[in-house]
């Protein structure tokens, strides 16, 4: 029986409700469901990883094989067991990813390497910023971290690619947010940066907790206003590897030297 701001049922009388009452019983089950899918996605994200760790203490740990030859040069990887690709060395340690995890890689530090701890220190402060990686696990000598996509600036100008401003600008702003959380942008070069749809990335922070001051970034910066833009971009210039190669090798013959230079000529206190 229908009656007047009502309907009866059950001998209860029910008001039909207001169209501000069916927006927030709307939203209310939106943001339920909502939370319920990113639970689901982290929870899905956090056995992914867990799958991973357990791969790499199974399947790379054991017949993976590092060598550091010389500290002042990259690290040697004497075997790679399948399926694992290699990604990259360092002086400290060498990248490598497997096929299945394609949006994070395994770095491995070489054996009486010193900078675990200290990297594992700036990713804790760094936290999530757009510009960065961010690291999942740590232990054991190596750090599982997010994947960072792009092609380094070294490679750039190695295959003519054209380096926009924005990516000056966006590492720019990264290294200040790294200053901002207590750290020193240290060792920032072209194999340490990226660029990825015309955005700049930093690959590396494991000196980032280094206090003496670094001018490769502003080295970098300069050559990139008065070389790179005036001369290589116009006309898309290659540079082959090995000119590149001399070139970083000549930079660090030259400012090794200017050091020991500048140590040898500084004034000397008198007692």
């Amino acid at each position: 029986m229908r009656k007047q701001g009502g309907f009866e049922k059950g001998g209860q009388q029910h008001l039909p409700l207001s169209f501000e009452s069916c927006i927030k019983v709307l939203a209310i089950a939106w943001l339920s469901v909502k939370h319920e899918a990113t639970f689901i996605e982290l929870s899905m994200d956090g056995a992914h990883v867990n799958r991973l760790i357990e791969s790499v203490h199974q399947e790379l740990l054991p017949r993976f094989r590092i060598e550091s030859v010389d500290p002042h040069n990259p690290v040697e990887v004497r075997h790679v067991p399948n399926p694992w690709r290699l990604l990259g060395t360092g002086n400290y340690a060498a990248v490598v990813y497997h096929p299945d995890y394609p949006d994070q890689v395994v770095k491995l530090y070489a054996p009486g390497r010193p900078g675990f701890s200290e990297e594992v220190e700036v990713y804790r402060r760094l936290g999530s910023h757009p510009a960065f990686s961010e690291c999942l696990y740590a232990g054991d000598g190596f750090l599982v971290l997010k994947r960072l996509h792009g092609v380094t600036l070294y490679d750039c100008m190695h295959l003519g690619l054209r380096i926009p401003k924005q990516v000056i600008r966006d590492i720019d702003q990264a290294l200040d947010y790294a200053r901002g959380r207590g750290l020193h942008p240290h060792d920032v070069h072209g194999r340490n940066v990226m660029m990825l749809s015309g955005r700049g990335l930093v690959v590396d922070v494991s000196d980032f907790l280094h206090e003496e001051t670094c001018s490769k970034w502003n080295n970098l910066k300069n050559a990139y206003y008065w070389l790179y833009r005036p001369l290589f971009s116009p006309f898309r210039l290659r540079v082959p590897y090995f000119v590149l190669d001399v070139v970083r090798r000549s930079y660090r013959l030259f400012f090794s030297l200017a050091s020991r230079l500048k140590q040898l000529f500084r004034p000397r206190k008198l007692s």
